[in-house]
């Protein structure tokens, strides 16, 4: 079902319009299958919705698959993360075909006659183009997991890892055993939202590795979310708190939620090389490296790793358990900041994970490159949601082709994966 050579003109022939024009388009498509399909608000994020970073990342979508037009197979490695997230969220085929009409006719509102009835069936063939390649990967993922949709899991225990962060220890309400998982992996954990009349679901890190409770437990780690700051001289006031994140740190022990099979394609995989490990973490980032750290140490007690974390906090999560692992395995080296990190630059084949906010992630990227660390040997994840320019170049210098973004979260709705082997973003739905 390729594009004729006269479709994919007509479709990069709205690059120009699409740059100009391209949130308010994805602004008026989420409006008005909103307002006729309510029920999508179960798994569309409000609060990306609302600071406008969802139709800013489907902008992003819709010019990179225009401009990409003519090397479509160019972007299956970088649909992965998507199809990850898309999975983690209960995505179907049936979503694609519902949202199309919809996004055409936002088209045809903001391009007026330049969308012709040409250019519409063009879009129309690409869009389902895209959305089959989309749902052939998820299928397969689909098939993978242990579980349909969502299952139910109680909060076996709640810790307190520093100032607002909590580990949540999950079990299934079924009583049956959890499978496996790869170490950086996520599970969408949902929750139902009373004064919005629907659910909520974001992206949280497991925070243990697969064999710290085998077979009968995961734990995720959230941290409380007050939303943007603003102050003045006389006061001082949050905007856009996070929703889920809130409501799940205020849960009890006994308390019941739903996640989704663990999913996502920034991990270790801790039997498949020996090679030394370099992870350089920023506050709640913390939580997917502590999953990396555990397996790959109980897997390979020699293995040599050097770790920085850092943290606003004088007491940062995990520390004392990171402390422990210092002490029983002193081929662990930690550190308190990213410039006093050995990068291990003398190792050969040394393997390097990053994971942070969009603030800090940069920050680690650049001291990556500023000792000349190949980009194939480094995979990156960032907490956030959207996409904001400077960032986007920055890593993209560094990572080149070899790097791309993607989403999940341990702080609300705002996870961003950037996966080696990958390139830029591609999300249709984002939570």
């Amino acid at each position: 079902m390729a594009l004729s050579y006269k479709e994919a003109q007509l479709v990069k022939g709205t690059l120009t319009a699409l740059r100009e024009h391209g949130e308010t388009i994805t602004s008026l498509f989420y409006e008005n299958m909103l307002r006729e399909h309510p029920e999508l608000h179960n798994i569309f994020n409000r609060v990306n919705l609302v600071n406008g970073s969802q139709p800013r990342a489907l902008c992003r979508v819709i010019l990179t698959f225009a401009s990409n037009i003519n090397n479509i197979t160019e972007l299956i490695p970088q649909l992965e993360r998507t199809c990850n997230k898309h999975c983690s969220l209960g995505i179907q085929p049936e979503h694609y075909e519902l949202i199309s009409p919809y996004l055409l006719d936002a088209f045809g509102q903001v391009l007026g006659g330049g969308m012709t009835p040409a250019v519409r069936d063009a879009w129309a063939k690409a869009y389902r183009l895209l959305s089959r390649m989309l749902s052939a990967r998820e299928s397969q993922i689909y098939g993978s997991f242990r579980w349909s949709g969502w299952r139910r899991f109680r909060i076996d225990r709640k810790v307190a890892e520093a100032d607002d962060v909590w580990s949540l220890y999950l079990v299934p309400s079924d009583g049956k055993p959890v499978p496996s998982f790869m170490p950086g992996q996520y599970v969408s954990a949902q929750v139902h939202m009373a004064d919005l009349g629907h659910n909520q679901a974001r992206q949280y890190s497991l925070s243990n590795a697969p064999s710290d409770g085998p077979g009968s437990s995961y734990r995720i780690t959230v941290q409380r979310d007050l939303g943007a700051r603003h102050a003045n001289a006389v006061s001082a006031c949050h905007f856009n708190p996070g929703i889920v994140s809130n409501q799940l740190v205020d849960l009890s022990v006994g308390d019941v939620l739903n996640l989704s099979n663990p999913s996502g394609d920034f991990f270790l995989d801790p039997t498949a090389s020996s090679v030394p490990l370099v992870f350089m973490s920023a506050g709640i980032g913390i939580a997917p490296m502590v999953a990396m750290a555990n397996a790959a140490l109980q897997t390979q007690p020699n293995r040599l790793i050097s770790w920085s974390y850092v943290s606003e906090s004088r007491f940062p999560p995990f520390r004392s358990h990171i402390k422990q692992l210092a002490q029983k395995y002193p081929n662990l080296e930690t550190y308190s900041s990213f410039e006093e990190q050995d990068l291990l630059l003398d190792r050969g084949g040394t393997e390097y994970y990053i994971c942070g906010s969009e603030d800090a992630v940069p920050l680690m990227v650049k001291r990556l490159t500023d000792a000349g660390v190949h980009p194939s040997r480094v995979k990156v994840e960032e907490f956030r949601t959207g996409e904001r320019a400077k960032p986007v170049q920055q890593i993209a210098s560094v990572c080149g082709s070899s790097a791309g973004y993607s989403h999940s979260g341990a702080a609300e709705g705002t996870r961003c994966p950037v996966n080696s082997g990958h390139g830029i973003s591609l999300e249709f739905i984002s939570s």
